[in-house]
C-alpha cells in the first residue's frame, strides 16, 4: 500500500483549503506562517502533479486585469491530509505537530 507523505508546506496548503475552500495562492500566504510568497506556487504545482489540488482561472470582466488562479483540495488531497493527520496523532500521543 502507498501511504501518502506530505511536507509541512503541503500539509499547510491542504489544511487551509479544507478549512476555507477555494483560495488564491497569495491568500494562502497571508493566512499562513509556514507558506512564503516565493515557494507557494512551486508547492501548489507539485501538489497538482500529485493530484492533491486542482485549480481554475477565475472569471474576470474586461479591464479587471489578468485572471487569478483559484485552488481547491481534491478528494485525494483531503484523504492524504486526513491520513497524515491521523498518523501524526497516533505517533505523537494525540497532538498533531507538522514539520517538527
Amino acid at each position: 500500500m502507498n501511504i501518502p507523505k506530505l511536507s509541512a508546506k503541503e500539509a499547510e496548503v491542504l489544511r487551509l483549503l479544507i478549512a476555507h475552500g477555494e483560495m488564491y495562492g497569495l491568500e494562502m500566504v497571508q493566512r499562513s506562517t509556514v507558506l512564503k510568497r516565493g515557494t507557494v506556487y512551486v508547492t501548489l504545482s507539485r501538489m497538482g502533479d500529485k493530484g492533491y489540488v486542482e485549480s481554475r482561472l477565475e472569471g474576470v470582466s474586461p479591464g479587471d486585469g489578468p485572471p487569478r488562479r483559484l485552488y481547491e483540495a481534491t478528494g485525494l488531497g483531503v484523504r492524504a491530509y486526513r491520513a497524515m493527520e491521523h498518523a501524526a496523532r497516533i505517533f505523537s500521543g494525540g497532538e498533531v505537530a507538522w514539520g517538527s
